[in-house]
Protein backbone atom coordinates (compact mmCIF):
# COMPACT_ATOMS: atom_id res chain seq x y z
CA UNK A 1 0.00 0.00 0.00
CA UNK A 2 1.88 3.55 -0.96
CA UNK A 3 2.60 6.01 1.70
CA UNK A 4 0.80 9.00 2.27
CA UNK A 5 3.49 10.73 1.48
CA UNK A 6 3.49 9.14 -2.13
CA UNK A 7 -0.11 9.70 -2.44
CA UNK A 8 0.42 14.09 -2.52
CA UNK A 9 3.47 13.92 -4.27
CA UNK A 10 1.12 12.36 -7.36
CA UNK A 11 -1.49 14.10 -6.36
CA UNK A 12 0.63 17.23 -7.48
CA UNK A 13 2.44 15.73 -10.24
CA UNK A 14 1.38 17.88 -13.58
CA UNK A 15 -1.21 16.96 -15.19
CA UNK A 16 -0.44 15.33 -18.91
CA UNK A 17 3.46 15.03 -17.92
CA UNK A 18 3.89 18.92 -19.02
CA UNK A 19 6.62 20.62 -17.14
CA UNK A 20 5.02 22.84 -14.88
CA UNK A 21 7.65 25.47 -15.17
CA UNK A 22 6.19 25.93 -19.02
CA UNK A 23 2.53 26.25 -17.58
CA UNK A 24 3.63 28.84 -15.20
CA UNK A 25 4.96 30.75 -18.36
CA UNK A 26 1.89 30.50 -19.81
CA UNK A 27 -0.01 31.34 -17.23
CA UNK A 28 1.98 33.95 -15.92
CA UNK A 29 2.03 35.96 -20.00
CA UNK A 30 -1.61 36.07 -19.63
CA UNK A 31 -2.07 37.49 -16.80
CA UNK A 32 0.72 40.00 -17.31
CA UNK A 33 -0.56 40.50 -20.92
CA UNK A 34 -4.03 43.00 -20.16
CA UNK A 35 -1.35 45.25 -18.78
CA UNK A 36 -0.34 46.24 -22.17
CA UNK A 37 -3.05 45.28 -24.14
CA UNK A 38 -6.27 45.94 -22.70
CA UNK A 39 -7.97 49.55 -22.78
CA UNK A 40 -8.24 51.42 -19.29
CA UNK A 41 -12.22 49.99 -18.58
CA UNK A 42 -11.18 46.58 -19.95
CA UNK A 43 -8.29 46.54 -17.57
CA UNK A 44 -10.91 47.82 -14.80
CA UNK A 45 -13.29 44.71 -15.64
CA UNK A 46 -9.97 42.12 -15.54
CA UNK A 47 -9.41 43.98 -11.83
CA UNK A 48 -13.07 43.00 -11.08
CA UNK A 49 -12.71 39.62 -11.98
CA UNK A 50 -9.62 38.86 -9.93
CA UNK A 51 -10.91 40.09 -6.99
CA UNK A 52 -14.81 38.66 -7.39
CA UNK A 53 -12.20 35.37 -7.93
CA UNK A 54 -10.46 36.24 -4.08
CA UNK A 55 -14.26 36.50 -2.87
CA UNK A 56 -15.41 33.69 -4.98
CA UNK A 57 -12.60 31.36 -3.28
CA UNK A 58 -13.72 32.56 0.00
CA UNK A 59 -16.94 30.95 -0.57
CA UNK A 60 -16.07 27.95 -2.06
CA UNK A 61 -13.58 27.19 0.76
CA UNK A 62 -17.08 26.78 2.89
CA UNK A 63 -19.34 25.71 0.84
CA UNK A 64 -17.52 23.61 -1.75
CA UNK A 65 -14.85 22.11 0.68
CA UNK A 66 -16.41 22.12 4.07
CA UNK A 67 -19.78 21.09 2.81
CA UNK A 68 -21.71 24.20 4.76
CA UNK A 69 -24.20 26.38 2.67
CA UNK A 70 -23.74 30.09 2.75
CA UNK A 71 -26.01 32.48 1.32
CA UNK A 72 -24.68 35.66 3.07
CA UNK A 73 -20.65 36.15 2.52
CA UNK A 74 -21.47 39.51 0.20
CA UNK A 75 -22.14 40.68 4.32
CA UNK A 76 -18.27 40.07 4.85
CA UNK A 77 -17.50 41.46 1.40
CA UNK A 78 -19.26 44.84 2.43
CA UNK A 79 -17.58 44.60 5.94
CA UNK A 80 -13.91 44.31 3.68
CA UNK A 81 -15.29 47.37 1.61
CA UNK A 82 -16.21 49.47 4.68
CA UNK A 83 -13.02 48.64 6.57
CA UNK A 84 -10.73 49.84 3.56
CA UNK A 85 -12.93 52.98 3.22
CA UNK A 86 -13.04 53.79 6.84
CA UNK A 87 -9.30 53.36 7.18
CA UNK A 88 -8.26 55.47 4.71
CA UNK A 89 -11.20 58.39 4.45
CA UNK A 90 -11.55 58.46 8.20
CA UNK A 91 -8.54 57.52 9.52
CA UNK A 92 -6.16 59.02 6.99
CA UNK A 93 -4.00 55.47 6.89
CA UNK A 94 -2.54 53.88 3.49
CA UNK A 95 -4.06 52.01 1.33
CA UNK A 96 -2.02 48.79 2.02
CA UNK A 97 -2.72 49.01 5.82
CA UNK A 98 -6.60 48.23 5.14
CA UNK A 99 -5.56 45.22 3.09
CA UNK A 100 -4.41 42.99 6.23
CA UNK A 101 -6.49 44.11 8.66
CA UNK A 102 -10.03 43.95 6.36
CA UNK A 103 -9.36 40.03 6.21
CA UNK A 104 -8.51 40.03 9.73
CA UNK A 105 -11.63 41.78 11.15
CA UNK A 106 -14.14 40.04 8.62
CA UNK A 107 -12.27 36.27 10.04
CA UNK A 108 -13.06 37.39 13.52
CA UNK A 109 -16.93 38.50 12.49
CA UNK A 110 -17.24 35.40 10.81
CA UNK A 111 -15.63 33.39 14.08
CA UNK A 112 -18.13 34.80 15.62
CA UNK A 113 -21.00 34.51 13.28
CA UNK A 114 -19.76 31.13 12.45
CA UNK A 115 -19.54 29.82 16.67
CA UNK A 116 -23.15 29.88 16.67
CA UNK A 117 -24.70 29.49 13.11
CA UNK A 118 -22.29 26.30 11.90
CA UNK A 119 -24.18 24.25 14.75
CA UNK A 120 -27.42 24.46 12.83
CA UNK A 121 -25.80 23.34 9.50
CA UNK A 122 -27.82 22.77 5.98
CA UNK A 123 -30.60 24.86 5.23
CA UNK A 124 -31.08 26.46 8.54
CA UNK A 125 -27.04 27.53 8.12
CA UNK A 126 -28.45 28.57 4.42
CA UNK A 127 -31.04 30.56 5.80
CA UNK A 128 -28.72 32.40 8.77
CA UNK A 129 -26.56 33.42 6.53
CA UNK A 130 -28.90 34.59 4.20
CA UNK A 131 -30.26 37.01 6.87
CA UNK A 132 -26.75 37.99 7.33
CA UNK A 133 -26.87 39.61 3.94
CA UNK A 134 -29.89 41.14 3.78
CA UNK A 135 -29.41 43.09 7.48
CA UNK A 136 -25.76 44.03 6.59
CA UNK A 137 -27.08 47.05 4.15
CA UNK A 138 -29.21 48.39 6.57
CA UNK A 139 -26.69 48.38 9.54
CA UNK A 140 -24.32 50.46 7.39
CA UNK A 141 -27.54 52.95 7.05
CA UNK A 142 -27.95 53.08 10.50
CA UNK A 143 -27.66 56.38 11.63
CA UNK A 144 -25.69 56.08 15.37
CA UNK A 145 -22.90 55.61 13.06
CA UNK A 146 -23.20 57.47 9.83
CA UNK A 147 -20.37 59.58 11.04
CA UNK A 148 -18.39 56.30 10.44
CA UNK A 149 -19.81 54.39 7.62
CA UNK A 150 -21.61 57.58 5.56
CA UNK A 151 -25.02 56.34 6.06
CA UNK A 152 -26.65 56.32 2.82
CA UNK A 153 -24.24 58.80 1.09
CA UNK A 154 -21.85 56.29 1.35
CA UNK A 155 -17.31 57.19 1.45
CA UNK A 156 -15.66 58.16 -1.16
CA UNK A 157 -11.68 57.20 -1.46
CA UNK A 158 -8.95 57.52 -4.35
CA UNK A 159 -6.80 55.03 -6.37
CA UNK A 160 -3.38 54.67 -5.11
CA UNK A 161 -0.64 56.19 -7.28
CA UNK A 162 1.61 53.63 -8.24
CA UNK A 163 4.75 52.91 -5.57
CA UNK A 164 8.39 53.69 -6.55
CA UNK A 165 7.76 55.38 -9.32
CA UNK A 166 6.57 52.81 -11.62
CA UNK A 167 5.79 54.22 -15.17
CA UNK A 168 2.28 52.70 -14.90
CA UNK A 169 -0.96 54.15 -14.23
CA UNK A 170 -3.25 53.62 -11.37
CA UNK A 171 -5.23 50.88 -12.67
CA UNK A 172 -2.63 49.20 -14.10
CA UNK A 173 -0.96 48.78 -10.74
CA UNK A 174 -4.21 48.03 -8.97
CA UNK A 175 -4.52 45.41 -11.74
CA UNK A 176 -1.10 43.98 -10.95
CA UNK A 177 -1.85 44.28 -7.18
CA UNK A 178 -4.83 42.50 -7.31
CA UNK A 179 -3.01 39.77 -9.61
CA UNK A 180 0.06 39.09 -7.13
CA UNK A 181 -2.65 39.53 -4.13
CA UNK A 182 -5.04 36.58 -5.48
CA UNK A 183 -2.11 34.44 -6.68
CA UNK A 184 -0.97 34.49 -3.21
CA UNK A 185 -4.42 33.94 -1.60
CA UNK A 186 -4.83 30.98 -4.27
CA UNK A 187 -1.58 29.17 -3.70
CA UNK A 188 -2.31 29.54 0.13
CA UNK A 189 -5.70 28.05 -0.27
CA UNK A 190 -4.02 25.29 -2.30
CA UNK A 191 -1.34 24.34 0.44
CA UNK A 192 -4.60 24.72 3.09
CA UNK A 193 -6.24 22.17 1.11
CA UNK A 194 -3.30 19.60 0.71
CA UNK A 195 -2.70 19.53 4.16
CA UNK A 196 -4.07 17.23 6.95
CA UNK A 197 -6.69 20.26 7.78
CA UNK A 198 -7.84 20.67 4.49
CA UNK A 199 -7.91 16.91 4.63
CA UNK A 200 -10.29 16.96 7.98
CA UNK A 201 -12.13 20.05 6.54
CA UNK A 202 -13.31 17.69 3.65
CA UNK A 203 -13.71 14.73 5.34
CA UNK A 204 -16.19 16.58 8.06
CA UNK A 205 -18.01 17.55 4.74
CA UNK A 206 -18.11 13.85 2.91
CA UNK A 207 -18.84 12.17 6.33
CA UNK A 208 -19.21 14.31 9.27
CA UNK A 209 -20.33 11.64 12.12
CA UNK A 210 -17.44 9.36 10.44
CA UNK A 211 -14.74 12.16 11.12
CA UNK A 212 -15.64 12.71 14.56
CA UNK A 213 -15.54 9.10 15.48
CA UNK A 214 -12.03 9.82 14.05
CA UNK A 215 -11.53 12.35 16.81
CA UNK A 216 -11.90 15.45 14.81
CA UNK A 217 -13.12 18.49 16.45
CA UNK A 218 -15.96 18.85 13.86
CA UNK A 219 -17.36 22.20 15.44
CA UNK A 220 -13.94 23.35 15.80
CA UNK A 221 -13.24 23.23 12.34
CA UNK A 222 -16.08 24.24 10.96
CA UNK A 223 -16.11 27.60 12.71
CA UNK A 224 -12.09 28.14 12.14
CA UNK A 225 -12.88 27.64 8.48
CA UNK A 226 -16.18 30.22 8.34
CA UNK A 227 -13.34 32.31 9.80
CA UNK A 228 -11.08 31.84 7.23
CA UNK A 229 -13.42 31.86 4.40
CA UNK A 230 -14.48 35.56 5.63
CA UNK A 231 -11.32 36.59 5.88
CA UNK A 232 -10.75 36.05 2.22
CA UNK A 233 -13.72 37.59 1.19
CA UNK A 234 -13.09 41.11 3.63
CA UNK A 235 -10.18 40.94 1.50
CA UNK A 236 -11.56 40.91 -1.32
CA UNK A 237 -14.16 43.08 -0.35
CA UNK A 238 -11.15 45.99 0.54
CA UNK A 239 -9.84 45.68 -2.88
CA UNK A 240 -12.80 46.22 -4.22
CA UNK A 241 -13.13 49.45 -2.67
CA UNK A 242 -10.39 51.16 -3.46
CA UNK A 243 -10.82 49.46 -6.93
CA UNK A 244 -14.33 51.04 -7.34
CA UNK A 245 -13.06 54.28 -5.33
CA UNK A 246 -16.56 54.15 -3.78
CA UNK A 247 -18.49 52.36 -0.96
CA UNK A 248 -22.50 52.53 -0.07
CA UNK A 249 -24.91 50.28 1.19
CA UNK A 250 -26.85 49.75 -1.49
CA UNK A 251 -23.46 48.40 -3.86
CA UNK A 252 -24.31 45.32 -1.38
CA UNK A 253 -27.80 44.05 -1.41
CA UNK A 254 -28.59 40.33 -1.36
CA UNK A 255 -27.99 39.65 -4.81
CA UNK A 256 -24.49 40.26 -4.53
CA UNK A 257 -24.27 37.20 -2.08
CA UNK A 258 -25.79 35.63 -4.77
CA UNK A 259 -23.87 36.72 -7.68
CA UNK A 260 -20.72 34.86 -5.73
CA UNK A 261 -22.84 31.93 -4.83
CA UNK A 262 -23.16 31.96 -8.72
CA UNK A 263 -19.78 32.21 -10.06
CA UNK A 264 -18.57 29.49 -7.14
CA UNK A 265 -21.22 26.91 -9.15
CA UNK A 266 -20.19 28.30 -12.70
CA UNK A 267 -16.39 27.49 -11.94
CA UNK A 268 -16.80 24.52 -10.13
CA UNK A 269 -17.51 23.45 -6.98
CA UNK A 270 -14.57 22.85 -4.25
CA UNK A 271 -11.81 23.80 -6.75
CA UNK A 272 -9.29 26.29 -6.35
CA UNK A 273 -8.68 27.34 -10.12
CA UNK A 274 -12.90 27.45 -10.45
CA UNK A 275 -13.35 30.43 -8.88
CA UNK A 276 -10.94 32.21 -11.88
CA UNK A 277 -13.68 31.31 -13.84
CA UNK A 278 -16.55 32.33 -11.60
CA UNK A 279 -15.16 35.91 -11.68
CA UNK A 280 -15.11 36.26 -15.32
CA UNK A 281 -18.43 34.96 -15.76
CA UNK A 282 -20.43 37.49 -13.25
CA UNK A 283 -18.14 40.26 -14.73
CA UNK A 284 -18.31 39.92 -18.20
CA UNK A 285 -21.23 37.50 -19.17
CA UNK A 286 -24.08 40.62 -17.37
CA UNK A 287 -22.63 42.86 -19.92
CA UNK A 288 -22.94 40.75 -22.70
CA UNK A 289 -26.29 40.32 -21.77
CA UNK A 290 -26.90 43.74 -21.65
CA UNK A 291 -25.36 44.02 -24.96
CA UNK A 292 -27.78 41.50 -26.39
CA UNK A 293 -30.60 43.04 -24.71
CA UNK A 294 -31.02 46.38 -22.96
CA UNK A 295 -34.58 45.80 -22.77
CA UNK A 296 -34.50 42.29 -20.79
CA UNK A 297 -30.71 42.00 -19.85
CA UNK A 298 -31.71 39.62 -16.89
CA UNK A 299 -33.46 37.14 -19.41
CA UNK A 300 -31.00 36.96 -20.98
CA UNK A 301 -28.37 36.42 -17.92
CA UNK A 302 -30.79 33.63 -16.72
CA UNK A 303 -30.75 31.86 -20.19
CA UNK A 304 -26.89 32.00 -20.40
CA UNK A 305 -27.03 30.20 -16.88
CA UNK A 306 -29.51 27.94 -17.18
CA UNK A 307 -27.50 26.66 -20.56
CA UNK A 308 -24.21 26.51 -19.29
CA UNK A 309 -25.24 24.75 -16.07
CA UNK A 310 -27.15 22.46 -18.38
CA UNK A 311 -24.25 21.88 -20.68
CA UNK A 312 -21.44 21.84 -18.22
CA UNK A 313 -22.80 20.94 -14.59
CA UNK A 314 -19.60 20.55 -13.17
CA UNK A 315 -18.35 24.26 -13.77
CA UNK A 316 -15.74 24.95 -15.89
CA UNK A 317 -13.32 23.38 -13.16
CA UNK A 318 -15.14 19.92 -14.15
CA UNK A 319 -14.99 20.10 -18.12
CA UNK A 320 -11.05 21.02 -17.56
CA UNK A 321 -11.06 17.84 -15.27
CA UNK A 322 -12.88 15.52 -17.75
CA UNK A 323 -10.51 17.49 -20.78
CA UNK A 324 -7.47 16.32 -19.00
CA UNK A 325 -8.61 12.79 -18.14
CA UNK A 326 -9.26 12.31 -22.13
CA UNK A 327 -6.15 13.86 -22.91
CA UNK A 328 -4.17 11.70 -20.58
CA UNK A 329 -6.38 8.51 -22.13
CA UNK A 330 -5.24 9.45 -25.38
CA UNK A 331 -1.47 9.68 -25.00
Amino acid sequence: MPSETTLVEVSRRPALGIDPRILWGIGLALLIAPLFMAESYRLFQLTLAGIYAIAILGLNIITGYNGQISLGHGAFYAVGAYVAAIMMDKLGLPYWTTLPSAAVICGLVGYGIGFPALRLGGLYLALTTFSLAVAVPQILKYKGIEDWTGGVQGVLVFKPDPPFGLPISADQYLYLLTVVLALGVFLLVRNLMASRIGRAIMAIRDHGLAAEAMGMDAAKLKTSTFAVSAGITGLAGALSAIAIEFVSPDSFQVSLSITLFVGMVVGGVASIIGPVFGGLFVVFVPNLAEEVSKAAPGVIYGIILIVFLFVLPGGVAGLLRRLATWLKRQS
